[in-house]
């Protein structure tokens, strides 16, 4: 008898990839190992509305409905401890083996903190699960003065969050400006002025971060910055990618689970998924959304047809701020230049190479020119600095 499909993980790659199997017609086992509770869901919801709706739901990627016709064996609440490659099975945190056929892991990823010492106050809080998110919710109702630690999206989006519910804000970033590893200074600068025009209070280039306590509450100070009280803290200053179970197991690791545009790891029976999983044309994890859904929904498909397309997708993500959409596709890479566009109501950021090819757009409330942008990057079209720079240059006719 077929021991089917294993996935490890209950998030939004691992979701995508039980529906697409399903969707492509394979009536096989489905299993799928996790260490949380509740059904399928997804995480953009945790930093906005999840934090700002008085009876918010779980942000569940398919209705009850679509959930049941998976037709999924569960283990949960319960860890994957080890990959037996051997005898091709899982070993559970309670001492049980699940067989597998072909195994996805979708693993994801867990905060990192600064120091142990941030990991047991009971005041300083991360964000990844919905327990979390609901956690954090609780503690933002009595807060009036609240520190981000992070200035990349995650603590840029809490701290929007935040100050639309009345709280002071004030928010602490390592590194010389806001979202350095994922755009360029002219869009930092912009988020900077953003945040400071809503009321946060900002300090860059902080270096090392102190944690100390007073009667219970949490202090923050560093070399830039004086020692201060909060109510609250958050920290957002990146993530661990959980890649024990494939060190263990042996397989390729690197920035990630080195995968093919497959999914395929170096065992051919094992496949990764979602952040955990090493984009495999840039030879990083990519932390979003569309990376989690669309690389979990080729590798799917890929494990049942071998003539499958792989993935090969521009890195795109998006986040809601002060009412602001705003979209990042591509990325900035070597020397360029940055064109801006400035509307009445949006502004676009062009990075371009020194061949004057788009590496990257980064778009306040203009999503139909992150869709034109798409196609300049995949034909690697050469576009001029002042038509682009100019509002009454209709983008449209570079289609």
């Amino acid at each position: 008898m077929s021991a089917g499909m294993v996935i490890i993980g209950g998030g939004q790659a691992a979701g995508w990839a039980a529906k697409t199997l399903r969707d492509s017609g394979y009536q096989g086992t489905i299993s799928v190992i996790s260490d949380e509770p509740w059904d399928f869901y997804e995480r953009p919801p945790l930093s906005k509305r999840a934090l700002l709706e008085a009876d918010a739901p779980l942000s569940r990627l398919f209705s009850e409905e679509q959930q049941a016709a998976l037709d999924l064996t569960w283990y949960r609440p319960l860890r994957a401890e080890r990959i037996q490659r051997q005898q091709k099975s899982v070993l559970l945190s309670n001492g049980q083996s699940v067989p597998y056929d072909r195994l996805l892991i979708a693993t994801g990823s867990r905060p990192r903190l600064p120091g142990r010492e941030w990991q047991n106050h009971p005041r300083v809080h991360t964000l990844r699960s919905w327990h979390d998110a609901l956690s954090l919710k609780s503690a933002l109702a009595e807060c009036r003065q609240l520190a981000v630690v992070g200035g990349g999206w995650i603590g840029l989006e809490i701290a929007a969050s935040a100050r639309s519910l009345g709280i002071a804000v004030t928010l602490y970033e390592r590194q010389p400006r806001l979202c350095q590893r994922s755009v360029d200074a002219a869009v930092s600068q912009a988020l900077l002025t953003l945040h400071q025009q809503q009321g946060v209070s900002i300090h860059c280039d902080c270096g090392e971060m102190r944690l100390a306590h007073q009667h219970g509450l949490p202090q923050i100070s560093c070399d830039q910055v004086p020692l201060r009280s909060f109510d609250r803290v958050v920290v957002g200053v990146g993530v661990e990618l959980n890649l024990e179970l494939a060190q263990q197991a042996g397989l390729e690791v690197g920035n990630g689970i080195v995968i093919d545009d497959r999914g395929q790891t170096s065992d051919p029976a094992i496949y990764a998924v979602g952040d955990v999983a090493r984009h495999p044309r840039f030879g990083f994890s990519l932390q979003s959304w569309a990376f989690a859904q669309n690389q979990a929904i080729a590798t799917a498909r890929a494990l049942l047809d071998p003539a499958a397309p792989g993935y090969d997708e521009i890195p795109w993500l998006w986040s809601d701020q002060y009412g602001i959409n705003m979209q990042i596709l591509g990325l900035p890479q070597g020397q360029g230049k940055t064109v801006v566009r400035q509307q009445s109501d949006s502004t676009l950021w062009f990075r371009l190479g020194e061949d004057n090819c788009l590496q990257q757009l980064v778009s306040f409330n203009d999503a139909r020119s992150i869709k034109l942008a798409k196609r300049w990057i995949g034909t690697q079209r050469p576009l001029d600095a002042q038509q682009l720079a100019d509002p009454a240059f209709s983008l449209m006719t570079l289609r």
